[in-house]
């Protein structure tokens, strides 16, 4: 009985160190980049979607002093000319549906899922990240807000890409 004890627990701990090796790999991506869209941006070949965030797709309008406007085209915009500040580091932890890095990219320290939300050009998205700056986006009427526009995951339920 005492060697099944010795033998189960050995077993337990391998499977705990092989988990937290797996969950330590973070993946590290750096360069020059450019903007995909709002939300996406490209290193090298490799698009990585920046993490907590969700922006309007590239064909989305909004509207805006009861007149339409490429909301998505702004977004991917804004993300553009933030990338042109320097080489953009990103630290992804998971991947998305379609195998991106989901990750947390900076450019000279500065958060671009934060700018994104606080310029009021994107929206906080699965979890509580970034709601601070969507809420003070918000209450100032930035981008997105200063008029009505669908939120990006609505829109894609309502324009699925095709095959």
């Amino acid at each position: 009985m005492r060697l099944f004890d010795i033998l189960r627990a050995a077993l337990i701990l391998a499977v705990l160190a092989a988990a937290v090796e797996m969950l330590s790999r973070a993946e590290h991506l750096e360069g020059r980049a450019e903007a995909v869209d709002g939300d996406t941006l490209d290193i090298a070949g490799t698009h990585i979607r920046l993490s907590g965030i969700d922006a309007p797709e590239l064909r989305q309008t909004c509207e805006r002093e009861g007149r339409a406007w490429r909301c998505g085209e702004a977004a991917r915009a804004a993300l553009e000319e933030a990338l042109a500040g320097g080489t953009v580091s990103c630290r992804a932890e998971k991947r998305d549906k379609y195998r991106r890095p989901l990750a947390l990219c900076t450019v000279s320290g500065t958060d671009l899922a934060s700018l994104m939300v606080r310029q009021g050009l994107a929206v906080a998205y699965l979890g509580n990240a970034y709601q601070s700056e969507e809420a003070t986006a918000r209450a100032a009427r930035r981008g997105l807000w200063a008029g009505s526009f669908q939120r990006p995951a609505d829109y894609r339920a309502e324009h699925p890409r095709g095959p």
